[in-house]
């Protein structure tokens, strides 16, 4: 059982009345997690992925909603995004049912079913989960042994079922990124083409670390420009892909509306486009770097409740960072190689622009470094 670094910030939340959301891609681990986490504890469990449990939970009636939790103090209810009006089932519990704590997984962002936010106002924690980190390796299986498998995880990712059966990556990453990739997308939106989502997915991941077009993607999939925003906005809140936005300030020729896309997990990824070559092999092994350190790093801000706007940098004559954060007032700009010997340069013109800015590289030799919490101090209260 690999302990989840979640578990700390789930304790914390757990010791006041507000309903707990823990939400994530399907297969990431939430409700191994909670029944762990629950286990001498008594609980009503409710999965909502099926069909009877739905109904039962469609009743509102408070008197009803006590028959069926009876003595117990927690309520959990996984999958609850499948819930018709959740979120105003949610509120009668937490007004009317003021010692029972209510604990609900999803497996997308409830915003997606847009059912949970309005009535939830004030009553709500929600948290992400997400395939296991590195740092949540290194605990489990050990610093050296963990180093040794970096290029594994650059190509098959992190999932638990992933990281717990070797050998079979290829499989389980197949029957992942078929069966459940899409599953609340195609179940809560008119897409009448799924294959055409498959493929702009898969554009998107020969695309990771780049700028992306709309007018491009269109026409690689037939899709209309407003077609592919809204799937886009549909694939981030299904935890399958996100987005980084473009920084800009002080320079005129900065890039002012550009978004560079990223997998959650990239044996995901990998397994969308069918390539599982070795990292040697690879021609896009610094893409795969760059998108691995982005999401570690989230994860561990995430985890510790750690806040900062992020971005990339470039101009129109392509001066670029890979990746900024601000917090407390200052830019920290971060260029990522995974040649460690080839030299790390920063554009003169960001220096010029923003001098007060701190700059550095990471590679092989100190990305653990930025993947520990303590590198990013800020301590913003989750508001």
């Amino acid at each position: 059982m690999i302990t989840r670094a979640i578990e700390t910030l789930f304790h914390e939340k757990m010791q006041d009345h507000k309903v707990v959301i823990l939400t994530g891609p399907r297969q990431v681990g939430k409700t191994t997690f909670l029944k762990n986490y629950f286990d001498t504890k008594n609980a009503s469990w409710f999965n909502a992925d099926e069909a009877d449990i739905r109904e039962i939970l469609s009743n509102h009636n408070t008197t009803y909603i006590k028959q069926i939790i009876g003595n117990n103090k927690i309520m959990i209810i996984d999958e609850a995004q499948r819930v018709e009006n959740i979120g105003i089932l949610l509120k009668i519990i937490h007004d009317q049912l003021t010692d029972v704590k209510v604990v609900v997984t999803g497996s997308s962002s409830f915003e997606m079913a847009n059912t949970i936010n309005e009535p939830l106002t004030g009553r709500k924690w929600e948290l992400n989960m997400y395939p296991i980190s590195a740092v949540e390796l290194i605990r489990h299986n050990g610093l050296i042994d963990e180093k040794r498998l970096l290029a594994h995880r650059l190509i098959y990712g992190s999932y638990p079922d992933v990281v717990n059966n070797p050998g079979a990556e290829r499989e389980i990453l197949q029957e992942l990124s078929e069966s459940y990739l899409y599953r609340d997308m195609l179940t809560w939106h008119d897409i009448k083409k799924p294959q055409v989502l498959e493929k702009l997915v898969q554009a998107l991941a020969f695309q990771i670390g780049n700028e992306i077009s709309y007018h491009e993607l269109g026409q690689l999939t037939g899709l209309n420009h407003e077609t592919v925003q809204r799937y886009m906005d549909l694939l981030q809140k299904a935890f399958i892909l996100f987005q980084l936005p473009s920084f800009n300030r002080n320079l005129r020729n900065e890039l002012k509306k550009s978004k560079k896309v990223y997998f959650y997990d990239l044996g995901i990824r990998n397994s969308v486009i069918k390539n599982f070559n070795p990292i040697n092999l690879r021609n896009d092994k610094g893409a795969l770097w760059e998108n691995y350190l982005i999401i570690e790093r989230m994860k561990q801000k995430s985890y510790h409740r750690l806040f900062s706007n992020d971005y990339f940098w470039r101009t129109h004559a392509q001066q670029e960072i890979d990746y900024i954060e601000e917090y407390n007032g200052i830019l920290h700009a971060y260029e990522f190689k995974w040649n460690k010997h080839k030299k790390i340069k920063f554009s003169k013109s960001f220096q010029n622009a923003y001098p007060d800015s701190e700059r550095k590289g990471i590679t092989l030799d100190n990305y653990l470094d930025f993947l520990n919490k303590d590198t990013l101090s800020t301590t913003q209260e989750e508001e």
